[in-house]
C-alpha cells in the first residue's frame, strides 16, 4: 500500500518533519541491516484513538535488542510515551506506527558495537494490508520455495531488519505467481509463517498453529487470537504442521499487526473449506475487531488510550 506522510517522525528525542528524518549512506544498519523495529497499530475508537497491545510490542523490540546486544539509548516508559506523543502531535485518530531502533554511522566492521544507535519513531494512516475486501473474501496464497531461517543461523524470535531479506523473497516469488501473500516452511519442511503473518489452521473445531520452534515470530496478534479463542471456548493447539493439512483444512487465517484477522481463500490454487470466510475466522475476527474499535469493554487491557484521561 502507498505510504500517507504525516506531518512529524520522532528522531532521537526530537519531532523532525517527515523529508527532514535522514540518516547518513553509511549507517551501518543500511549495509548489514541491523535495526529492530515493531509494527503496531493505532484504532479509532468510540474514546479517542488507543495504541494496540504498545506494552507487549515495546517489549518484544526491547527482547530483540537484547539478542542482538543493541543498548537502546531510552527506557522503554520514554519510548511507549514518545509514541503516544508522536501520534498526538500528527493529529492521528487511527494509524500504523513504525518505531525503528539502528546502528547508525560510526563504522563499517561487521561488528557493529562501537557505532552509535539512533531511535525514529514513525507514524501514518495506513488501511487493511491485504486490502480492504480480503477481511471479508479472504485470499490466495502459495507455498513459498523460500524456508525460514534454521534455528542456528539468525533467531527468529526477534523481530530485526535484516532477516527481512527472507520475507522479501517469500513475499516477491508470491506476486509473481499471482499470490497475495506467501507461505514459509521451517527447515523440516512443517508450516512456518507467511512473509510477516503468522498463520491459524482451523480443523473440526480446533485450532492449530506453529510453534515458536517452527521458526515463527512469537506474535502479538498471534497472542491475543490465541486467547480469544480459548476464551470462546475453542482448543488452541501450538504444534508442528505439516504441509498438507493446509489443503484439508475447513479454515485458514492469517494474523499479524498489519494483516489483522485475514482469512485465506486457497493454497497453491486449491480452495479451502467453502472458499470463502468460515465460521471460526469470522468469529474470532468479529470479537477482535469489537475490541480494538471499542464497542465492547476492552476486558483484556489491549489498548493504550493516547489521550490522557
Amino acid at each position: 500500500m502507498p505510504m500517507n506522510k504525516s506531518e512529524f517522525i520522532w528522531f532521537d528525542g526530537e519531532f523532525v518533519p517527515w523529508d527532514e528524518a535522514k540518516v547518513h549512506v553509511l549507517s551501518h544498519a543500511l549495509h548489514y541491516g541491523s535495526s529492530v523495529f515493531e509494527g503496531i497499530r493505532c484504532y479509532a475508537t468510540e474514546s479517542g484513538p488507543a495504541v494496540f497491545c504498545l506494552p507487549q510490542h515495546i517489549r518484544r523490540m526491547y527482547n530483540s535488542c537484547k539478542i542482538y546486544r543493541i543498548d537502546v539509548p531510552y527506557t522503554p516508559d520514554q519510548i511507549s510515551q514518545a509514541i503516544l506523543d508522536t501520534i498526538r502531535k500528527n493529529g492521528l485518530r487511527s494509524c500504523y506506527i513504525r518505531p525503528l531502533i539502528f546502528r547508525g554511522y560510526e563504522q563499517l566492521g561487521v561488528e557493529p558495537r562501537t557505532c552509535p544507535v539512533n531511535v525514529v519513531i514513525a507514524v501514518w494512516e495506513w488501511g487493511a494490508y491485504l486490502g480492504p475486501e480480503a477481511l471479508e473474501r479472504g485470499v490466495d496464497v502459495g507455498v513459498s520455495s523460500w524456508r525460514r531461517m534454521a534455528p542456528d543461523t539468525t533467531p527468529a524470535m526477534a523481530k530485526v531488519g535484516g532477516h527481512y531479506t527472507n520475507s522479501q523473497l517469500i513475499r516477491m516469488e508470491a506476486a509473481e505467481h499471482g499470490y497475495a501473500e506467501g507461505i514459509a516452511l521451517d527447515i523440516a519442511g512443517y508450516v512456518s509463517e507467511g512473509s510477516g503473518e503468522n498463520i491459524f489452521v482451523v480443523l473440526d473445531g480446533v485450532l492449530y498453529t506453529p510453534p515458536v520452534s517452527a521458526s515463527v515470530l512469537p506474535g502479538i496478534t498471534r497472542n491475543c487470537v490465541i486467547t480469544l479463542a480459548r476464551d470462546l471456548g475453542y482448543e488452541v493447539r501450538q504444534q508442528l504442521i505439516p504441509r498438507e493439512l493446509l489443503y484439508v483444512a475447513d479454515e485458514l487465517f492469517f494474523t499479524g499487526t498489519a494483516a489483522e484477522v485475514t482469512p485465506i481463500r486457497s493454497v497453491d490454487h486449491i480452495v479451502i473449506g467453502p472458499g470463502r470466510r468460515g465460521p471460526i475466522t469470522t468469529k474470532l475476527q468479529n470479537e477482535f475487531f469489537k475490541i480494538v474499535s471499542g464497542k465492547v469493554q476492552d476486558r483484556y487491557r489491549w489498548l493504550t488510550p493516547v489521550q490522557p484521561d
